[in-house]
């Protein structure tokens, strides 16, 4: 009896210790998420959506700030990544991503070369993902996870729910240059309200970084297109659409860019840079202008953050330690980007000589920046 007691105990230390060792080597080998899913190209902003909902996903052993790893069947791997629900890694860095609206979850690269190309994908291709760390990226997630609504009535004011504003300096002409979300699509609800201030402000000409003239001809059919301004000054010519990806470094942005400023500088103000939220594509935009145009750092900051107090209420007294974040994750890589020069010290770099250099790289005529400083600086 004793001997059979002995032999059941130690088959179950046996089997207590297999289970630990199971859970030891699950943790050491990855724990796998997602298995030979499909992928699909993502081309506007340049990426891979992972056949996997976001629901589907979070109902796995997975959790925003977590970090993974990726394989494609071609081989290609991407380690270590940080999963999060909104773009919180630099410029150039690459991230899986549940951004709230996306049909999948998304492999991709910031503001950097689109992941499928860098990749070597093809449609018929699929993606497996494995856990790497549980809360690795925690403290980010929690610094940058902000999000709006889309409601009216929780705003104080048809400028701040449209994000718009005219730029302020005493180095810029008042009320000549103006920034907003879209005044045509309406699919944060905004289009129609940024439409009217325009309209009141007396905008001439629009900077359209979001769209192309395909997209423009879908929304000006819809029934429910409401934006009569904006359809005035497009069927006039007056509106610019570059449909500008968020590459910061590509060839391709910086020509766009060159072009689009061009098409300013050849039109009389005011003037309207926008995109789909007047918050990436618009505040790079606008901070290339203000650099050119020889606007403080402090001024550039102050600009662009306003977009974060309209969004989500985060201002540098009232959440100082996001607002650094942000400042620091997104502003100052953008800036950096545009002098070519991860390193600048942005505060204290001379921004107008950089803006200068980056317009002129993109094939921009010196005749033509004169004229765009002439039309927007005081």
């Amino acid at each position: 009896m004793k001997r059979a007691i002995g032999i059941i105990t130690a088959v179950c230390i046996a089997l207590g210790a297999l289970s630990l060792y199971a859970c030891t080597k699950d943790e050491s080998t990855h724990a796998m998420l997602a298995e030979n899913c499909g992928i699909i190209h993502e081309p506007e902003f340049g990426g891979i959506y992972i056949t996997k909902t976001i629901e589907e996903f979070d109902a796995l052993d997975i959790e925003y700030g977590d970090s993974v790893n990726i394989e494609f069947s071609n081989g290609y791997k991407l380690e270590d990544l940080p999963y999060y629900n909104g773009y919180y890694v630099k410029t150039g860095e690459p991230l899986l991503i549940a951004y709230p609206g996306y049909d999948y979850i998304k492999a991709a690269i910031n503001n950097g070369d689109d992941l499928w190309n860098v990749a070597g994908l093809e449609e018929n291709m699929t993606a497996s993902i494995t856990l790497n760390e549980h809360g690795k990226y925690l403290s980010i997630q929690k610094a940058r996870d902000i999000h709006y609504k889309d409601d009216r009535a929780l705003y104080s004011s048809d400028e701040v729910f449209a994000n718009f504003r005219a730029v302020e300096s005493a180095k810029i002409k008042p009320l000549t240059l103006y920034r907003s979300a879209s005044p045509c699509d309406n699919q944060h609800n905004r289009a129609t309200y940024a439409d009217s201030l325009i309209s009141a402000a007396g905008v001439r000409y629009i900077l359209n970084l979001s769209d192309n003239d395909a997209k423009i001809a879908g929304y000006l059919s819809a029934d429910d297109f409401a934006c009569p301004y904006f359809r005035q000054l497009y069927e006039s010519g007056n509106v610019n659409p570059i449909a500008l990806n968020m590459n910061y470094s590509s060839e391709e942005f910086r020509e766009k860019i060159a072009s689009g400023l061009t098409g300013m500088a050849e039109h009389e103000g005011p003037y309207l840079v926008h995109c789909t939220e007047g918050k990436d594509r618009t505040g790079f935009v606008c901070m290339l202008i203000e650099a050119l145009i020889g606007m403080s750092y402090e001024e550039i900051e102050r600009d662009y953050m306003i977009t974060y107090s309209n969004y989500y209420n985060i201002t540098k007294e009232s959440d100082g330690e996001r607002y650094d974040t942000i400042v620091e994750n997104l502003l100052v890589p953008m800036i950096q980007s545009m002098a070519g020069d991860e390193n600048l010290d942005v505060r204290n770099a001379d921004l107008a000589s950089c803006a200068l250099a980056f317009l002129k790289d993109a094939g921009m005529s010196d005749d033509a920046i004169a004229a765009l400083r002439a039309n927007i600086q005081q």
